[in-house]
């Protein structure tokens, strides 16, 4: 009789912890700090690329064209980072173009952006050859990185910058084209 006591206490306790540790789990894991989300990075092919920038917005595109492996690319991040805070939300819709292999659109490339705390759109170029695409951004161009390009609202270029870009250059560029939109 004592035995069965043992044993039937020694169940209750079985199954009372069996209860308690999901609700011990539950709530560290309520209690614990929200992940940030990684950024989204979308793949685009040269018919995608063409529609955004030729079509006609009511507001001006900046777009830059960078890669993880570019040291220049990397060093202007934040300054086009800031840029994008400052202006997005008035006056210019700005997206970056990722020449990255396309192996690396859920790895690398979204890391870095996170890093950077950008949050404007993002793509990673899906082509097998870049050429076109180049091409089609800009003849004279060649693909070198990093590279800015600013559109007005019917799909022209109106600046463009290869190299890393001054933000200063950039910004004057940028209000000069919002106060043409605005008049």
């Amino acid at each position: 009789m004592r035995v069965f006591r043992v044993v039937i206490a020694v169940c209750v306790c079985v199954l009372l912890a069996s209860f308690a540790v999901p609700a011990q789990k539950k709530g560290r894991t309520a209690k614990s700090p929200a992940k940030s989300q990684k950024p989204v990075v979308s793949a685009i092919d040269t018919e995608a690329l063409k529609l955004l920038i030729t079509e006609e917005r009511e507001r001006p595109l900046l777009v830059n064209f960078w890669a993880t492996w570019c040291d220049p690319c990397r060093d202007e991040f934040p300054d086009l980072v800031k840029i994008d805070k400052e202006y997005r939300p008035h006056s210019l819709d700005f997206v970056t173009i990722s020449l990255d292999d396309f192996s690396e659109i859920n790895t690398e490339v979204p890391k870095f952006l996170g890093s950077m705390k950008a949050t404007m759109p993002a793509y990673l170029l899906n082509v097998s050859d870049p050429e076109p695409a180049i091409i089609l951004v800009d003849p004279k161009w060649g693909g070198s990185l990093p590279a800015t390009f600013l559109y007005n609202s019917k799909g022209e270029v109106v600046y463009k910058h290869l190299g890393r870009v001054d933000p200063n250059e950039l910004r004057a560029a940028i209000d000069k084209l919002v106060k043409k939109t605005d008049e």
